[in-house]
């Protein structure tokens, strides 16, 4: 697997890549970060590559629940998300909240497509 999913999987992984004698002085390890990825994740497209995921990895259901009344639930958190900023209440359109596990869920199965 290329996916580490956080630092203390990272440090494993390096562990057994050296235990492997794949760490050499001239291996190149590599980051990057999409700015704001969060909040301008396409809201369709992800939703799309969610289920596209869960079938992938063939799951007809997830803790009992059907796939499509998961994509149903995953429109409700997505679409209905709306938040308040100088008195007013605005719906993101775009994207999904900051710091919802949902979201983190989401946008790492997003790029699992890309």
């Amino acid at each position: 697997s290329t996916t580490i999913i956080d630092g203390v999987d990272l440090i494993h992984r390096l562990e057994a890549y050296t235990t492997n004698g794949h760490l050499i002085p001239k291996t190149y390890l590599c980051t990057f970060d999409i700015t704001d990825l969060y909040t301008i994740l396409p809201q369709e497209e992800s939703l799309d590559i969610l289920i596209e995921f869960l079938l992938q990895y063939d799951y007809q259901k997830v803790q009992n629940i059907p796939i499509d009344i998961i994509r149903k639930l995953a429109i409700i958190v997505i679409k209905e998300n709306v938040f308040v900023y100088e008195k007013k209440f605005y719906r993101q359109a775009i994207g999904g909240a900051m710091g919802s596990a949902f979201t983190l869920t989401l946008a790492n199965i997003f790029m699992w497509k890309w």
